[in-house]
């Protein structure tokens, strides 16, 4: 289970991706889309602790993701808000889409989810990207 200062972290990242997708909704609000970045990062670190969160962030594999992603972040901020938020879900990709099994997998057993991912449009691709039958690398 999680503890306290993770499902801070939880939280946080959880309203960072409420305000990036409330920023895309929005035409790419630079406020929003910048508030949700810091709030996205900040819940990482929360969740991972402050050493893992750099140890992740800057491993030699992790440093195309992480370079882009930070200047996808600086663009967002700077004003250049589609540019940016390109580069950025760029290296947000690079970092995080090792996680995607592992994300789907838990998805799979939510009770309401897994009807709507076991419809046959959605199995296909999914079983793609992470086999049916895998469990949680736990």
């Amino acid at each position: 289970m999680l503890d306290e200062r993770q499902k801070i972290g939880v939280a946080l990242t959880g309203l960072g991706a409420l305000f990036l997708f409330l920023g895309m909704v929005f035409l790419f609000d630079r406020g929003l889309l910048a508030m949700g970045n810091v709030l996205f990062v900040t819940g990482v670190i929360v969740i991972l602790g402050l050493q893992s969160a750099i140890r992740f962030f800057f491993k030699p594999k992790n440093y195309k993701g992480t370079g882009f992603f930070l200047l996808g972040v600086g663009l967002v901020v700077w004003g250049w808000t589609l540019v940016g938020f390109a580069i950025e879900t760029y290296g947000f990709w690079h970092l995080f889409s090792a996680f995607v099994p592992t994300v789907l997998a838990a998805l799979r057993r939510v009770p309401v989810l897994k009807q709507i991912l076991d419809l046959p449009t959605f199995k296909s691709i999914l079983n793609k990207i992470a086999p049916a039958g895998s469990g949680l690398p736990v």
